[in-house]
């Protein structure tokens, strides 16, 4: 019995080391055909038209500064850190500074909305695996440069299109409902946090300036007054 179980959990390391080694395989040739294909070239040659300007802008939208602390977020030892604010010019001043202030936030709040409504769908998951396999079928199908369907051969590149085309597809009737279900409730939140939460205090955390460096002043005549006696 005990061999017969030894030998049972050898074959299951066997399958599972094979398992991976062949996942690995289909990732390296996935990678080398995406190398062969002049993409990374394609996507230098977009990206040296992008102006620099755009690409600084962009870059400090994301920058994780711009993500704020949960002590921040929820006002952590403040004296009001949220109540309703009455007056309409002062609320429309509020929502205009949060969604402007925490919109980082808001965007890491709705993907984490996100995955935790595609966990909680087995029909989104199912789809998006089965699409992964589909995908992993025809990358190593079309290892040799075309794919051979029903005796027909299909140009790798183009199986690839009609890939991608399906992949869109199938992802839009997955995803739909997670989606919907995202963007209300993350939307939901976003919107009474900003309605409620008063971050006035944090107003001008973009407009602090750091002193450095030794007071220096022009001459010895301009600091005689500190030498005098009172």
């Amino acid at each position: 019995m005990s061999s017969y179980q030894g030998l049972n959990s050898d074959d299951t390391a066997s399958s599972t080391a094979a398992t991976a080694s062949s996942i690995m395989g289909l990732m390296n040739s996935a990678k080398e055909k995406w190398n062969a294909s002049g993409a990374n070239e394609a996507v230098g040659r977009v990206s040296a038209k992008i102006p620099e300007s755009t690409k600084n802008y962009v870059g400090t939208l994301f920058s994780r500064e711009q993500l704020r602390s949960v002590t921040v977020y929820f006002g952590i030892g403040e004296e009001r850190p949220f109540y309703v604010e009455k007056t309409p010019s002062l609320l429309v001043e509020r929502l205009r500074h949060n969604f402007t202030f925490f919109y980082l936030n808001y965007m890491l709040l709705t993907a984490v909305f996100f995955c935790l409504t595609l966990f909680i769908s087995p029909t989104a998951i199912i789809g998006m695996a089965i699409l992964a396999a589909g995908w992993m079928w025809v990358i190593k199908m079309s290892s040799s440069g075309s794919l051979n369907l029903a005796g027909i051969k299909i140009p790798q590149k183009t199986a690839t299109i009609l890939m991608t085309v399906i992949s869109v597809f199938s992802l839009i009737y997955l995803l739909s409902n997670v989606f919907w279900y995202t963007l209300f409730w993350s939307g939901l939140f976003a919107c009474i946090h900003a309605f409620l939460r008063d971050a006035s205090l944090h107003k001008d955390m973009g407009d602090q300036v750091a002193m450095e460096g030794d007071l220096a002043l022009g001459s010895s005549e301009d600091t005689s007054f500190l030498n005098d006696e009172v």
